[in-house]
């Protein structure tokens, strides 16, 4: 046994007195009728018990393996149910997620939206979809998604008030592609901004000046704000005064207006025909004012060529264009 060779060094290695020779006897001998005890009380074990008790640990009615193993196959019973039903609704989730976005996204094909919204839009409406299908899904297995969709809100505001103006601004833009208040190659107007439309994109809008340069307009501001379209409509009425000294023939002068204005083919009948007709007393001239109607395109030339035809017209008739002048009278006292 093994408690018979630990104390075996101790007998070969002696003591230096009888005393320490007894100890280790005593030593020896309790330690064998311990082993002995635990040796005899095994087999009795073993002895006494009946295979049917043995038996009984695992399928007994009362037995914690048993129990386990009920519990197991109920739980794995009523949850396999479950799942089918949520990969069902993955499945059925998705394919109407992807219908969705071809609907949308032919929309805005009907609509000639942007190929840049067209392509966000549907992204964006995509992965919307899916994350509810999603949610769906973990709520039907059992997963409760109560605490996943307070941290996506969280998240979703902070991130909304760091990029609160550019968001705004991203909206704006969307505004713009969906309702085209102005679109590429129109001439517009927004407070101090005028040129034509370059580029219209997501968060701001591009606009060329007549001098060149480059001006980018935040889509916000152009969406918020009142803004006038001078090239929305194929006509645009032009309005140019011209100015003639007080004494000079009102109706001669009107009458060679309306005869030049009649011989210019740009010039169009409709809606309406051209118009002169005096519009103010200045201080230093009669104002006659010309209302024409001309195509977008023909509109600068136009507005150029009528001015040059005015003055040469004015001075071949002897029309005088006045210019700003003061009369003093002296008073002699």
């Amino acid at each position: 046994m093994k408690l018979l060779q630990d104390i075996t060094p101790l007998l070969l290695a002696g003591s230096k007195s009888p005393d320490d020779t007894a100890k280790v006897v005593d030593e020896f001998t309790m330690r064998a009728h311990q082993a002995d005890s635990i040796k005899r009380t095994v087999a009795d074990s073993l002895r006494s018990m009946d295979a049917d008790q043995f038996k009984g640990l695992f399928t007994g009615e009362n037995t914690i393996v048993k129990d386990a193993l009920t519990s197991l196959i109920n739980m794995t019973m009523g949850f396999i149910p479950r799942l089918l039903v949520a990969i069902f609704i993955l499945w059925l989730g998705f394919k109407l997620a992807k219908v969705l976005k071809n609907s949308i996204v032919r929309l805005l094909d009907r609509r000639g939206a942007d190929a840049s919204l067209k392509s966000f839009l549907g992204s964006f409406v995509d992965v919307l979809l899916r994350i509810l299908v999603i949610i769906m899904a973990m709520d039907v297995i059992g997963i409760k998604a109560t605490s996943f969709i307070a941290v996506l809100g969280a998240m979703g505001l902070a991130v909304g008030m760091a990029l609160q103006g550019t968001l705004q601004n991203f909206a704006g833009g969307v505004i713009i592609l969906l309702m085209k208040p102005f679109r590429v190659g129109d001439y517009i107007e927004c407070g101090s901004y005028k040129g034509y439309v370059r580029e219209i994109r997501i968060f701001h809008t591009i606009i060329r000046p007549f001098n060149g340069r480059i001006i980018i307009v935040p889509n916000s501001e152009l969406s918020n704000k009142s803004l006038i379209n001078h090239t929305r409509e194929p006509q645009i009425r032009m309005t140019i005064e011209a100015g003639v000294a007080y004494g000079t023939d009102v109706k001669k002068a009107k009458q060679l207006l309306m005869d030049m204005l009649m011989t210019d083919p740009r010039i169009q009948k409709d809606p309406k025909p051209p118009t002169v007709f005096l519009s103010d007393l200045a201080d230093s001239a009669v104002v006659l004012t010309l209302w024409i109607w001309t195509t977008v395109e023909d509109y600068w030339t136009v507005h150029g060529y009528i001015r040059e035809q005015i003055y040469d017209l004015f001075n071949e008739n002897g029309i005088e264009i006045p210019f700003p002048q003061v009369t003093v009278h002296h008073a002699t006292v």
